[in-house]
């Protein structure tokens, strides 16, 4: 297998791009879960996130939506005292709102998977191999 440069620094990337990256998801939990990861990381690295993610997984119910939308402010609170995770309070609120949409959509009879999917027209969009990915769809 052919490895990106960025996953040869350290296994947990390697692991990450052997195994995750680039890997089309349709579970709509699992797609959630990864939206919520890359909020967590805006600003940090994506090493940082992979470290921490298990301790993310045990301190936001393995991002059941369900349950994260029934968090309240002592929960907050509790997160914000997690030092295994990123204590953000405006990430973690974005969290619990995040998790209450996902709610809503279910509620409605929106599937999340299809929501994200639809903006590509169901298919993973393939790159150039460029180092720097890029698409119409990103520019705009």
């Amino acid at each position: 297998m052919k490895r990106c440069a960025w996953a040869e620094s350290d296994p947990l990337l390697a692991a990450y791009h052997d195994k995750e990256w680039g890997v089309p998801e349709h579970d709509s939990r699992a797609l959630w879960e990864m939206l919520m990861l890359e909020g967590f990381q805006a600003g940090l690295s994506w090493l940082t996130i992979l470290r921490k993610r298990e301790a993310f997984r045990k301190a936001f119910r393995r991002f059941d939506p369900n349950r994260v939308a029934r968090f309240r402010e002592s929960d907050v609170v509790s997160l914000l005292g997690n030092p295994e995770i990123v204590r953000s309070r405006a990430k973690i609120e974005a969290t619990i709102e995040g998790a209450r949409i996902w709610v809503g959509m279910a509620k409605g009879g929106e599937d999340f998977s299809a929501f994200v999917w639809n903006f590509v027209g169901g298919r993973p969009i393939q790159g150039a191999g460029a180092t720097i990915a890029k698409s119409p769809l990103s520019e705009e």
